[in-house]
Parts: C-alpha cells; sequence; structure tokens
C-alpha cells in the first residue's frame, strides 16, 4: 500500500490496494490514514455494491439515510443523484454528514458511479488544521461553547420533495463546538454551514457573526485539498476530521455517486 499526502493539512491518495478483495491488516492502514489526513483516495476500484456494504462495516454500524434514495436491493447504500435537469446540486455547502443526529457520523464512503465529462470535483477542509492554527483568544472563547445542528435544511431544499423532508426532519442535536476525535484525541471545529444553527444560549443573530467567520476560516485554502473524480474512485473521509462541498460546476450534465455512511458516537 502506498500513501501520498495530497496536501500539507488534508487527504491522501492510496495505491496497489483492492477494496474489493480488503485483507485485515490493510484495513488496519486504511484506517490509520484515515485518522491521519481526514480523507484518503482510491482509484480504479470498481467497488461492487457488496464489497461496498461490507467495507463500511468493518468501520462500525452503517448509518441509513432517511433523506436519499437507496440503491435497489442494498438499502444501506444511498443515491447521491444529480439529474441533468437540475440546477442545484445535493451538498453544495460546506457541512459534515449527519452532524444533525444525536450521535454524528463516523465516515462516509462513495463511490463514483456516474460522472460529468467535466467538472463534480469534491472539496474537503481539514476542521482539525482549523483548531490547531486558531488565536489563543478565540481557542479559548470557543472550548467553552456548544452549538445547535439541525437536519430542518432539507425541509426548504429544492432538491427533495418538501413534504417528505418535513416528515423525515428531527429534533436539533448539540454538540461542543470543539471536539475530541474519539480515536485519535486530535482536537478539531465542529460547526458547519449547512446544519449549524446557533450556539447554546446565543439567539440565532448573535451567533450568526461568530459562525461566519469560522465557516471561512475552516474552508480557507491552506487548509483544503480538491479532489478531481475518475471513474471507479473511491473517497473515505472522517465527519469529525473534515468538512467538505461539491462543486456545481456541471449544469447539464448527469452525476451519480453511492454512499454508505458509518455511525459514530456522541462528542463530549
Amino acid at each position: 500500500m502506498l500513501i501520498e499526502p495530497a496536501t500539507g493539512h488534508c487527504g491522501a491518495e492510496i495505491r496497489e490496494v483492492d477494496l474489493n478483495a480488503l485483507t485485515d491488516s490493510s484495513f488496519t492502514s486504511l484506517q490509520d490514514a484515515l485518522f491521519t489526513h481526514g480523507v484518503i483516495f482510491l482509484r480504479d476500484q470498481s467497488l461492487s455494491p457488496e464489497a461496498h456494504v461490507a467495507l463500511a462495516q468493518r468501520f462500525g454500524e452503517i448509518d441509513i439515510n432517511r433523506f436519499f434514495t437507496a440503491v435497489k436491493g442494498h438499502p444501506e447504500i444511498a443515491e447521491v443523484r444529480t439529474k441533468a435537469s437540475q440546477k442545484n446540486v445535493i451538498g453544495a455547502g460546506w457541512h459534515s454528514d449527519h452532524s444533525y443526529d444525536t450521535a454524528p457520523a463516523m465516515c462516509s464512503i462513495l463511490a463514483a458511479r456516474e460522472l460529468p465529462t467535466h467538472g463534480g470535483d469534491t472539496l474537503f477542509a481539514s476542521a482539525g488544521a482549523a483548531y490547531d492554527n486558531l488565536s489563543d483568544g478565540l481557542r479559548a472563547t470557543l472550548e467553552g461553547l456548544k452549538a445547535w445542528h439541525s437536519d430542518g435544511s432539507f425541509a426548504s431544499s429544492k432538491i427533495f420533495d418538501q413534504a417528505d423532508m418535513e416528515q423525515a426532519v428531527t429534533k436539533p442535536s448539540l454538540h461542543p463546538v470543539v471536539v475530541k476525535h474519539p480515536q485519535t484525541g486530535r482536537k478539531v471545529i465542529f460547526v458547519n454551514g449547512d446544519f449549524t444553527t446557533h450556539f447554546d444560549g446565543w439567539t440565532a443573530a448573535e451567533s450568526a457573526p461568530l459562525l461566519a467567520y469560522l465557516y471561512r476560516y475552516i474552508s480557507q485554502p491552506a487548509f483544503m485539498c480538491r479532489f478531481r473524480w475518475s471513474q471507479g474512485a473511491v473517497a473515505i473521509w472522517d465527519n469529525r476530521l473534515v468538512q467538505h462541498l461539491a462543486v456545481a460546476d456541471y449544469q447539464g450534465q448527469a452525476r451519480l455517486m453511492h454512499r454508505v455512511t458509518v455511525k459514530g458516537q456522541p462528542l463530549g
């Protein structure tokens, strides 16, 4: 297994491993790379649905997404589909998958199925590097805060059926703004533009300026990497360590990705 870092703070490409026939030792190395780099990329995999599910189960229990359509015959796999006629793209804002749940998602595994001729890249930003580079004053402020996360943005989305989304939306969840990664202990900033609504004990209006600053700060180029998809490619990211954004630059073309998400644990 060859591991090549993509940027200084975020991402790594992994070569010479077949996810359809993954050994226990290779999985251990894969997981270590994920916790080190936040997101890992593997090309030319042609991952079968069965291997996709099996890989996710090595990380933990699968979290079936309540908003996406499941792949026929494989309820664990969500279709992340953009039709050529759509003007809005799923995931076009910075976010961390399932941060609105009481136990936010551990990792997501995304496999390319149908790609546009150009565009459709995914950006990732390191929430750990963002924490590491905070000023002492802002770090002290954030350490004492908690923030509310809500899936309510799905109900107002122009992508999904609004009636169905309103039934699926659940109560908001409260998480610390600074959390320790459960496996490594690394501290990260855990707020994101799609799902964080306000700080606990603050109004939305009071929260908005600081949250807006944090969103810009976390997603600055120095903390980012960009993945250009190719047929058969797979990306695995830790939702506690990185945020991601789907680049909406392929209007008029279709794109289909298959995603499996692994359950995490409450963040303290």
